[in-house]
């Protein structure tokens, strides 16, 4: 369409000075989806209409809550060979239309085909393939479960047979297992979403140790909500360990693949969850006679090989060998008192050497030779004459005291008067 005078050409051209007004805005959509080619698309039938020539259905997304209006020839409806029915999943090849007075969006469809179970099993086996190339489905991703959970939660149908088959089993081998209940539509467009809420809420919860997921058999379309890629990825998103207990044994939907552990049925979940107690009582029982008896054998064992030690002609006369020891631990001892006194006697030498070269360079031994040591008064060494000043009070250290003086003249190189 072409853009009024005044107005701007391009969405991105708008200011808050120059808007688009809503017809502007609604014709430009309408403009847009107008150039968008035919296509095929998927849904599940809400409702169907006939008007005349014309059906008006309701198409929806089974994962999310979206849907869309679909007008469609009842010619076309006609001549399928079932009837369009809600709940059936359909692909329809149409035109999208934009309404701009109203605002809204439908499909005009050329043709429309019901997905038969074939269909939709081959599109799982695609998907099969694409989440083991992706390494979901391998060994090394899977978490053991705990050997005592704190918690179970559990996602099933409301009061189902499910339920009632894991809970039952589980508490006859651990009467003490706590459950966190969180039931779910299991089938039909609301599964998926309802079982993702209910595994994110348990995933968060710190006291739930492992979670099972659990369903009684159906027909391969009642489980096809387990093999749900949304569902898948969610799973494998867990912290948490997941068993997967969906159907029969042999129904395998790709929950089973991804999940921690598969259980063929929910009785065997309730099994694989929680010890039995008997068994472990048996188990302990097992043990503790175990230890006894090793512990039994054990001392035999050593009672047995002390009784041969003291049997030995040796041992018989123990004194023999005591006295070998004794006389060596003698030697022993006489030997290190002989190094001690040696060590004793050259350490004691030595220590008077030093003590006569340290009294040798004593000032008192030479003071003995009577020389003298002149001071100051603050005790300073007087080392010349032109150091004393007159009247200045000195002190003469001899050998055997001190002497006051008292210089009378001043000091002259080699000479000085001292008074007493």
């Amino acid at each position: 369409m072409s853009t009024p005078a005044g107005l701007p050409e391009r969405a991105l051209d708008t200011t808050a000075e120059s808007p688009w007004p809503v017809r502007v805005l609604s014709l430009k959509i309408a403009d847009y989806v107008e150039k968008m080619s035919p296509l095929w698309v998927e849904g599940e039938i809400v409702s169907v209409n006939r008007r005349g020539a014309t059906a008006y259905l309701t198409i929806r997304d089974p994962e999310v809550d979206m849907s869309l209006a679909v007008s469609i020839s009842t010619y076309a409806l006609d001549a399928l060979p079932g009837a369009i029915t809600p709940g059936l999943r359909v692909v329809l090849h149409a035109k999208t239309t934009y309404w701009p007075r109203r605002g809204t969006l439908q499909l005009e469809a050329r043709q429309i085909r019901p997905v038969g179970v074939g269909d939709i099993l081959a599109r799982v086996e695609v998907l099969r393939q694409r989440l083991a190339a992706e390494g979901l489905f391998d060994a090394a991703r899977k978490s053991p479960l705990p050997f005592l959970p704190r918690g179970v939660g559990l996602v099933t149908g409301r009061e189902s047979a499910a339920e009632r088959d894991v809970v039952v089993t589980a508490r006859a081998r651990w009467p003490q297992v706590r459950f966190v209940l969180r039931p779910v539509a299991v089938q039909g467009s609301a599964a998926v979403s309802e079982v993702c809420a209910a595994l994110a809420e348990l995933d968060r919860d710190p006291t739930v140790d492992v979670v099972i997921v659990a369903r009684g058999g159906g027909s391969a379309e009642e489980l096809l909500a387990f093999s749900n890629e949304t569902l898948l990825r969610a799973v494998a998103a867990m912290a948490t360990p997941v068993v997967s207990a969906i159907g029969h044994e042999s129904d395998t939907p790709l929950l089973d693949h991804i999940a921690d552990v598969r259980a063929s049925t929910p009785t065997d979940a309730g099994r694989r969850v929680v010890p039995d107690t008997e068994a472990e009582r048996r188990r302990l029982g097992d043990a503790v006679a175990r230890g006894r008896g090793g512990i039994r054998r054990r001392l035999e064992n050593e009672r047995r090989a002390l009784g041969e030690l003291t049997a030995r002609p040796v041992m018989r006369g123990r004194g023999s060998v005591l006295a070998g020891h004794r006389e060596t631990l003698a030697a022993l001892r006489a030997t290190a008192r002989r190094r001690l006194v040696s060590r004793l006697d050259r350490e004691r030498a030595e220590l008077t050497a030093l003590h006569r070269h340290g009294r040798s360079l004593s000032p008192s031994t030479v003071l003995d030779r009577g020389f003298a040591l002149v001071q100051h008064g603050d005790g300073r060494l007087v080392l010349g004459p032109d150091e004393v000043g007159v009247d200045e009070l000195l002190r003469i250290r001899v050998a055997r005291g001190i002497i006051a003086a008292r210089a009378l003249a001043p000091g002259t190189a080699g000479s000085a008067g001292l008074d007493r």
